[in-house]
């Protein structure tokens, strides 16, 4: 992928965004249901054929295999992908704005260098874990601890709500590194999962999300290499810095929810008749198919300048620019795809057109990765600049 002219950019672009459109449909779309309904997880071939074409490194450095294209490019893959098939676009949600990102930006060059390649070629997967049992948006109440003793690390605790828990080879794990309270004394280590001691839990059952597995994980004194420290006590800001990229790619499944919800609608007002002629040509549909169009055009524009700001692998976004999109766009799937299945009536109801399915899912991005209550304390914190402390 050349990264020359603005117009060598665009059709690069372009080019990849038809592939990914042409394999979301033909490979993936047919899947979707099936997966949903029987919970799988997307199988291990699946997810290397998705490396071979190079979809899971478009944002990850080229010296470990990836494209080192700009976030946009991959948001729009994950766009094409999620507009058919959720489970098949979270691999490349999570390989290209995931905890992937946190290594290629705050790893060391030796954790660069035993993980990024595999997870570009699909051999690997990284989840992140921040979330406990009682710190999900207070994530600075966590207490898994991550004790130094030399060159080792002893880790400790519960993490639950966690998206491929269970099923990632390596996890992310943020947790208490120092006694200095809140904040300051949290870092991040990798912790592989077949390290001894690492159990999970049940597979919860999620009322979306289905072929995405999520299961508490449990540390019991897990010992890892002082070398698996990704950041230390006192990086938590630049953490959730780089976290931010994570929410462009929840806040563009939110966004495929929507539009996919509108065009389905547009074409279905269309064809279906009542009364003697299509729903179209009712005023009250016509109103609501303008305000389905309306915020789902601005969730678009939110997310193009929030990510618009990523463009090299060393780039980070505006975490207000990148709240202001994903609230919008998690609060415009649950409408949108609200709205279509009342506009599609009974067969809006029914599993066949998927858009029961679609509504599921949107409230599932909604609460990942801070939910639109957060996201609003977040923007109103960027705007003021000023932290509000919840606990008073």
């Amino acid at each position: 992928m050349s990264h020359g002219s603005v117009a060598e950019q665009t059709a690069d672009l372009e080019a990849i965004k038809s592939l990914a459109a042409q394999v979301a449909e033909e490979r993936y779309a047919p899947l979707a249901a099936q997966w949903d309904a029987e919970r799988t997880p997307v199988p291990l071939e699946e997810r290397q054929f998705l490396g071979s074409l190079g979809l899971l490194g478009i944002a990850l450095p080229e010296e470990y295999g990836g494209s080192a294209a700009p976030i946009s490019h991959a948001l729009t893959v994950i766009e094409q992908f999620a507009y058919h098939c959720r489970p098949a676009a979270f691999q490349i949600f999570e390989a290209n704005t995931g905890p992937a990102q946190v290594v290629a930006r705050l790893g060391t060059p030796e954790q660069k260098e035993r993980f990024l390649p595999g997870i570009i070629a699909g051999d690997i997967t990284m989840a992140v874990a921040i979330s406990e049992p009682d710190a999900g948006s207070a994530a600075t109440d966590l207490t898994t601890r991550a004790t130094v003793d030399g060159q080792t690390v002893r880790v400790n605790g519960n993490k639950r709500w966690i998206s491929n828990g269970s099923e990632a080879d390596v996890y992310l794990v943020y947790a208490r590194m120092s006694d200095v309270p809140g904040a300051k004394g949290i870092g991040a280590v990798l912790v592989e999962a077949d390290r001894p001691g690492v159990s999970f839990g049940a597979r919860e059952k999620l009322m979306g999300f289905r072929g995405i597995p999520s299961a508490d994980i449990y540390f019991d004194d897990v010992e890892v290499p002082a070398e698996n420290i990704v950041v230390r006590p006192g990086g938590f800001r630049q953490l959730f810095t780089t976290f931010s990229i994570e929410r462009l790619g929840n806040t563009t499944m939110s966004l495929a929810l929507g539009q996919r919800a509108l065009d389905l609608t547009i074409k279905y007002v269309q064809e279906r008749e009542q009364f003697g002629k299509p729903l179209i040509e009712f005023q009250a549909v016509q109103m609501t198919v303008a305000d389905m169009a309306l915020q789902v055009e601005a969730a678009r524009l939110l997310l193009e300048r929030a990510a618009s700001a990523v463009v090299t692998c060393d780039d980070l976004p505006d975490p207000l620019q990148v709240s202001l999109a994903k609230c919008t766009a998690n609060e415009m799937a649950k409408r949108v795809t609200d709205l279509a299945m009342q506009l599609h009536g009974g067969n809006g109801y029914t599993e066949e057109f998927g858009l029961e399915r679609m509504h599921r899912d949107a409230h599932g991005w909604a609460l990942a990765g801070g939910t639109p209550t957060m996201q609003r304390t977040r923007i109103v914190s960027e705007l003021l600049g000023r932290s509000f402390d919840q606990r008073r």
